[in-house]
């Protein structure tokens, strides 16, 4: 029998009323006012979704590797990786390969709640 997978959840709550702040969203629900809509926009774009993706169907060795699969340029996908890693969506494995060491980018979030309040 396979073994169970725990479910890693990442909230944000946006609450136009308040003062939000831009943290890592990890752990428990955070809060964020309506300027930081642009963020969760950002976070949720068409790009990083195809990241996350191939993160969770390809599981490439690296940010080199990761940027072949999606045919985008190694600077790109390394920012938008480092912002993805920035809130806690996914994190790098050190993996060495002969004298060489890289990182292998690793998704560690299978779902992501965002509740807006009005």
């Amino acid at each position: 029998m396979a073994a169970r997978q725990k479910t890693r959840i990442r909230y944000a709550n946006i609450n136009p009323d308040t003062r939000g702040f831009i943290a890592k969203a990890t752990g428990g629900p955070r809060d964020y006012n309506s300027s930081d809509i642009t963020i969760i926009r950002k976070l949720l774009s068409k790009e990083k979704g195809r990241i996350l993706f191939t993160l969770k169907d390809k599981h490439p060795k690296s940010i080199y590797a990761l940027a072949k699969l999606l045919g985008r340029d190694f600077k790109s996908v390394h920012t938008d990786v480092k912002f993805l890693e920035r809130f806690g969506f996914i994190e790098f494995h050190a993996e060495k390969t002969g004298k060489r060491e890289s990182y292998k980018p690793v998704l560690i979030v299978n779902k992501i709640n965002i509740s807006i309040k009005i």
